[in-house]
This record gives C-alpha cells, sequence and structure tokens, in this order.
C-alpha cells in the first residue's frame, strides 16, 4: 500500500535530475530524493510535475511510473 510519505518521495525523485537510464542505486535515489525536497519543498515537486505533464504528457507518464516503482523497492 503507497502512502503519502511514498508519493512526496516519487514526486521528489520525478522532480530531480537522476533518470532512470542511470540505473541509480538505492542510496543514489535516497539522496536525489533528499536533495530535492531540500531544494523544491513538497509544494515545489508537486508543480514541477504538473509542469512537466502538461508540457510533455508522453514522456511524464512513463517517468512518473518510474519514480513510483523505484520508490516502492527502497
Amino acid at each position: 500500500m503507497r502512502t503519502s510519505f511514498d508519493t512526496a518521495r516519487a514526486e521528489a525523485l520525478f522532480a530531480s535530475a537522476l533518470q532512470s537510464s542511470d540505473q541509480p542505486s538505492a542510496a543514489e535515489v535516497r539522496t536525489a530524493v533528499t536533495s530535492t525536497l531540500r531544494a523544491l519543498g513538497l509544494r515545489g515537486c508537486a508543480a514541477r510535475l504538473a509542469a512537466e505533464f502538461g508540457d510533455h504528457p508522453e514522456t511524464a507518464a512513463s517517468r512518473m511510473s518510474w519514480a513510483i516503482t523505484t520508490i516502492g523497492r527502497i
């Protein structure tokens, strides 16, 4: 079951510079999530997510799916 904390972490991962093609380790994901949350805050991460879905829906959906899956694994 996904929690709102997991959702916030997935949004932060989505908003980070980390790419799925990097095949990041769990430590890299945690670092990216932490630094992105510190830099943007919860609302900033959500805003970036919304902007990407508005501007690039064809790629945003797959990135969010990756973020959710990745957060679920760590």
